[in-house]
């Protein structure tokens, strides 16, 4: 019996890592299908509604054309702020290169010699070298968005003939679990955008509204990066922080402003991500934040930047299907972030 439990739990792992293999190495397929199936759940009721009153084609063509404009308003948005803020960044390099300048210079006066590491690795040049690659990023984004677009298109078509397969299954009960299951994913995927959507909105103004009042250029510009980046938990929060920071450094050549703005932005960040989030969003979104920061994490690991938007959906419908079944039932106890008594 030991010997037998030991073979199945090795084949388990091996198995474990093939498959995560197997998802890093054809990441260029599965991110994209995992992203359609993901918009799919999310526009199916428009593509349901629509069909019962037109043709099928018809009701197709009109969901994809709001998905796409949806998705090309977000995405002009993110790529507007991070160019406005690009562009300031090369015209200020020397305001940069004399704040380096003077930092250095304090550190040396100190003891503290740093000035190889500093000059190699984040002078000015590293940071136009940065945001040259994030560009690079967003460019090849939109070749992801086109395959996207191509499953996503082929994936409504086929909806209702993969419920109707499910539905004719010899096991009865194990395909209804499964459609059951899947209901259920794509309505909490469904509250989790609109949720998510909203504390964006809440947060992008915020953070304007905190830049205009502060005096930082560009209050827009980090309105509408911490809009998008606000998809991304923990991650994408973090960053929307951080950069407002640095730029503040270089307008004020004050620490005292850099502090005052980096903590201003967490508390934001940490009244609406922490306090107002959990309470619109409500128990039946409520995760374990150790799972949420492993699977930004672990799927951004796999994936790169779309990985870390998607991880939290797929970790969403993992317990979710492992609500379904009593032997698994366990798990999502277990990795939800509900207390005992809103079980």
């Amino acid at each position: 019996m030991a010997q037998d439990r030991a073979f199945h739990v090795m084949l388990g792992l091996c198995t474990a890592i093939l498959v995560l293999a197997a998802l890093y190495l054809a990441r260029s397929i599965f991110a994209p299908v995992a992203f359609a199936i993901f918009i799919i759940a999310i526009v199916w009721p428009l593509q349901s509604a629509l069909q019962a009153k037109m043709p099928k084609l018809l009701a197709l063509a009109i969901t994809i054309l709001a998905t796409v404009v949806v998705v090309t308003v977000v995405g002009a948005l993110v790529v507007w702020g991070f160019g406005v803020v690009g562009h300031w960044l090369f015209g200020n390099a020397a305001r940069f290169q004399t704040l380096y300048g003077q930092t250095t210079y304090w550190l040396e006066g100190h003891g503290i010699f740093v000035t190889g590491v500093l000059s190699e690795y984040f002078d000015v040049g590293f940071l136009i070298r940065a945001f040259q690659q994030l560009t690079g990023r967003v460019h090849g984004l939109v070749t992801f968005a086109l395959v996207t677009l191509i499953f996503l298109l082929l994936g409504l078509l086929e909806v209702d003939t993969a419920r109707k397969k499910l539905e004719g299954l010899e096991n009865k009960e194990f395909g209804r679990s499964l459609l059951r299951a899947g209901e259920t994913t794509a309505q909490k995927f469904r509250r989790y955008m609109l949720v998510r959507t909203a504390m964006s909105v809440v947060t992008g103004i915020v953070v304007w509204g905190f830049a205009w009042i502060a005096g930082l250029e560009l209050p827009a510009a980090w309105g509408a990066i911490a809009f998008a980046l606000n998809y991304i938990p923990f991650v994408g929060p973090f960053v929307a922080t951080v950069l407002p920071t640095l730029f503040a450094i270089a307008q004020s050549e004050s620490w005292e402003m850099a502090v005052i703005v980096f903590l201003c932005l967490n508390l934001i960040q940490f009244l609406i991500g922490s306090y107002l989030e959990p309470r619109v969003a409500g128990a039946t979104l409520s995760v374990s934040p150790f799972m949420v920061l492993f699977a930004v994490f672990f799927w951004m690991f796999l994936w790169g930047i779309p990985g870390a938007f998607i991880g939290v959906p797929i970790l969403v419908a993992a317990l979710t299907v492992c609500e379904q079944y009593p032997s698994t039932r366990w798990v999502a106890d277990l990795l939800s972030g509900r207390d005992e008594g809103t079980l």
